[in-house]
């Protein structure tokens, strides 16, 4: 079904995913392989990337990219060297704004000092450390590869090597996890003065070690203890939550994030990499408005195939399933949202259904309405599950 003629164009970001890793994590359901040889084929795989972002260029013309995302699996199994060569790909290849912020992900057990500073010569302006806890039994229970001391080392790294910002990745709802451990992690994070942290609950996911052999989670109740009690401790440092799993100090928000849950489109090169692009019917390759997803080959091996297209899948999205794909993302956010974002962004305006989904939601209390804006509450935000479904 063509979209109507309302659709604008909103920014675009870019997602490169590296897919290798030291050894996959028992609760992680992210594409990522096992390290099996001892050097990855660095300079092979971004000559591959660098191909899949030319073509995935014919479909956003001149549109400046404002935000460079490189995600994993492990990134900084990458030398700065490789890291470089892909950004200076990147930029000959799409208009890359001269602020855009540029992120990777990092891990402490693949962190040397001078390997961060390098990456920031090489252009990132913004690191991504997945530290998830600070105590070794609970690292050993989710597999993680790194100690404590190698975690406090990496954030204070991050601190001295002129990076615009750096976030910390923090999980809670650990197997065995008390309240005490649980704000044991968030102090010792907070004490490390990270400009932006991510504190997410732990949670089992299909095709994942966990799933199979699922371990002790805490109950229910005690995982909202910990995370009222968190949030106290997050705000009494100066730490706002702007997404429902993100809190940043003033002017910190992870901008790639935002323009995600802001329903902004992104490109996505890599293994399994996802994308989603807004075309109109006035630009180049459309002939319709449309919103489209894209989808990469999964498989390093098949992804590397000179023989096979880098796209999997390339979707038109339907009309109809548009209302709960922008709901879904813009509720994630503590920020109001802008009811003009919706016919701008999604090209439709309220029908019956949405509107009698949305009056639902705020009978009971999960989100506010003004005449220009929605906004989800607290109760919506512990219960976003529940307030997602009733936007089907």
């Amino acid at each position: 079904m063509p979209l109507p003629s309302a659709l604008t164009l909103p920014p675009l970001s870019l997602y490169i995913h590296i897919p290798w890793c030291v050894q996959k994590c028992p609760y992680c359901d992210f594409n990522s392989h096992g390290q099996k040889q001892q050097t990855l084929p660095e300079a092979e795989y971004i000559g591959h990337l660098l191909d899949d972002l030319s073509e995935d260029a014919k479909l956003v013309a001149d549109r400046p990219i404002h935000s460079i995302f490189i995600g994993g699996g492990t990134p900084s199994l990458f030398s700065a060297g490789s890291i470089k060569r892909l950004l200076d790909g990147v930029k000959q290849r799409v208009d890359v704004t001269a602020d855009a912020e540029i992120t990777m992900e990092a891990n402490p057990g693949t962190f040397e000092s001078q390997k961060f500073a390098d990456y920031v010569t090489a252009g990132i302006t913004r690191l991504s450390i997945g530290v998830q806890s600070f105590q070794t039994d609970k690292l050993k229970k989710l597999g993680r590869i790194h100690d404590d001391s190698q975690a406090i080392a990496a954030a204070s790294t991050a601190k001295e090597i002129g990076l615009s910002s750096f976030n910390l990745d923090l999980m809670h709802g650990l197997p065995d996890q008390s309240i005490g451990d649980a704000m044991f992690d968030l102090q010792q994070a907070i004490d490390l003065s990270p400009p932006h942290l991510s504190w997410y609950q732990l949670t089992i996911e299909p095709n994942t070690q966990f799933h199979s052999k699922p371990p002790q989670l805490p109950e229910d109740e005690l995982l909202w203890d910990i995370q009222q009690k968190g949030d106290q401790v997050l705000r009494a440092a100066g730490y706002v939550q702007y997404e429902i799993s993100a809190y940043s100090l003033a002017n910190n928000q992870c901008q790639h994030n935002l323009n995600y849950w802001r329903f902004g489109d992104y490109l996505g090169i890599g293994c399994g990499a996802h994308g989603k692009i807004t075309q109109l019917a006035s630009q180049p390759h459309s002939n319709q408005n449309q919103i489209m997803r894209t989808v990469k080959v999964k498989h390093p091996k098949g992804y590397m195939d000179f023989t096979k297209p880098y796209n999997n899948e390339l979707i038109c999205v339907k009309a109809e399933d548009l209302p709960f794909e922008f709901f879904m993302n813009r509720f994630r956010l503590v920020e109001p949202c802008p009811k003009a974002d919706y016919p701008m962004f999604t090209g439709l305006t309220l029908d019956k259904q949405t509107l009698s989904n949305l009056q639902s939601a705020i009978s009971k209390g999960l989100i506010t309405e003004t005449s220009t804006h929605w906004q989800v509450t607290t109760l919506g935000r512990r219960y976003l599950n529940t307030l997602l479904e009733m936007m089907v």
